[in-house]
C-alpha cells in the first residue's frame, strides 16, 4: 500500500477513536466510530484475497448494523427525553439498545460470531490492530454509561462470553481464531466488573492490549499463523520461544505473571460485591481458556518437528523486522505483577 494512504488511514484510526473519547454528545460519539470503522477496511482488504475480501464485508455488516443500533437508541433516547447527553441515557429501552449495540461492536456473546470468522481472514498486523485499538472506543463508550447499564443484562453477557471465549477456543487450530476467542473470554472479564469499578476494567484492557499485542508480535516474527507450524519455531528461536510461552501463560492468568492482576482484583471485587457464584464461575470459565493456551505452549516448546535431515538447527533467512516493540509488550507481559499494591491504590 502507498505510503500516504497508509498514514491517512492510521491518522484517521486515531481521530476517529480520539473524537469518540472526547464527545459527550451521541451523534459526535457515532461519528468518531464510523471514521475508525472507514478507515481499517481498506487496511482490511488490501490483500485482495478472497478470504480478507470476505473477512470485510462480515465486519463492514456487522459494525454497520451496530452503528445504526446506536444511532436509533439514542435518536429514541432524544425523543423520549429530550437529552442527547451520553451519561443521561435514561430510558431502559434505548439504554438496552445501545448496550447490546455496543456488545456487537466490540464482539461480546452472544453477538460474537463475526469475530472468530473476520479476524482468521486478516493478516496478523491487521488482526492486531482490530484486537486491540477497535475495543477502545466502543470501551469508552460503555464507561460512560456503565452506571445506568441493567446489571442483569451485563451479568448474562460476561458470563457467556468467558464460558463462550473459552469453550469456543478448545478444538481449534488456527492461531487467529485461538486468539479470537481469546479475546472473547477477556471481554467478559472486563463487562463484570465495568459497573462496580471502572478503573478497574480499563486496567484489565490496558493489559489485555498489552499482551494480546505480544502474541500477535511474535507470531508475525515467526511466520506463524497455525497450531501446526508452531512445532517449527523451537529450534528457530528458542528465545523468543521461551518468551512466548510465558506471555501466553500469563494469558491465560497464571501467577506470578502480569495476567494473574486482574483476574485476581476482578475475583476480589466481585466477592466484595456479594456475588460469590458469578465469581466462581468466572474462575472455572477462566480455567477453558487456560487449556489451548496450555495446548499452544506445549505445541511450541514440548514438541519436535518431524526432521528427515541430520542438521540440528533448521536453515532459515535472517528477519528483517523489528523487534523493539515486541520487546517492551513481552517485558509488560510478564513482570507487573508485584506493582500490583501501587496498581491498587490507583485504581481505588
Amino acid at each position: 500500500m502507498n505510503p500516504y494512504v497508509l498514514a491517512i488511514l492510521l491518522s484517521s484510526l486515531g481521530i476517529g477513536t480520539t473524537l469518540t473519547f472526547a464527545s459527550s454528545h451521541w451523534l459526535l460519539a457515532w461519528m468518531g466510530l464510523e471514521i475508525s470503522t472507514l478507515a481499517i477496511i481498506p487496511l482490511m482488504a488490501q490483500q485482495h484475497h478472497p478470504r480478507a475480501v470476505e473477512a470485510t464485508t462480515k465486519y463492514f455488516l456487522t459494525q454497520a448494523t451496530a452503528a445504526a443500533m446506536i444511532l436509533f437508541a439514542s435518536t429514541t433516547n432524544a425523543w423520549m427525553t429530550g437529552e442527547w447527553n451520553i451519561q443521561e441515557m435514561s430510558n431502559p429501552t434505548a439504554l438496552t439498545l445501545i448496550t447490546m449495540a455496543l456488545a456487537l461492536k466490540i464482539g461480546l456473546a452472544p453477538v460474537h460470531y463475526w469475530l472468530p470468522e473476520v479476524l482468521q481472514g486478516l493478516d496478523l498486523t491487521t488482526g492486531l490492530i482490530l484486537s486491540t485499538w477497535q475495543k477502545l472506543a466502543p470501551f469508552a463508550l460503555i464507561y460512560q454509561i456503565s452506571p445506568m447499564m441493567n446489571p442483569t443484562l451485563v451479568i448474562m453477557l460476561s458470563l457467556a462470553s468467558t464460558i463462550i471465549g473459552g469453550w469456543g477456543g478448545l478444538n481449534q487450530t488456527q492461531l487467529r481464531k485461538i486468539l479470537a476467542y481469546s479475546s472473547i473470554a477477556h471481554l467478559g472479564w472486563m463487562m463484570i466488573v465495568m459497573q462496580y469499578s471502572p478503573n478497574l476494567a480499563i486496567l484489565n484492557l490496558i493489559l489485555y492490549i498489552t499482551m494480546t499485542s505480544a502474541a500477535f508480535l511474535t507470531f508475525k516474527n515467526v511466520a506463524s499463523t497455525k497450531l501446526s507450524t508452531l512445532t517449527l519455531t523451537w529450534s528457530k528461536t528458542p528465545m523468543m520461544t521461551t518468551m512466548a510461552m510465558m506471555t501466553l501463560l500469563s494469558l491465560g492468568g497464571l501467577p506470578p505473571l502480569t495476567g494473574f492482576m486482574p483476574k485476581w482484583l476482578i475475583l476480589q471485587e466481585l466477592t466484595k460485591q456479594n456475588l460469590p457464584l458469578t465469581a466462581s464461575i468466572m474462575a472455572l470459565a477462566a480455567l477453558l481458556s487456560l487449556f489451548f493456551y496450555l495446548r499452544m505452549c506445549y505445541a511450541m516448546t514440548l514438541t519436535i518437528a518431524p526432521n528427515t535431515n541430520t542438521n540440528t538447527s533448521t536453515w532459515r533467512q535472517k528477519s528483517s523486522q523489528t523487534t523493539m516493540t515486541l520487546s517492551i509488550t513481552t517485558t509488560l507481559a510478564l513482570i507487573l505483577l508485584p506493582i500490583t499494591p501501587a496498581i491498587m491504590a490507583l485504581t481505588t
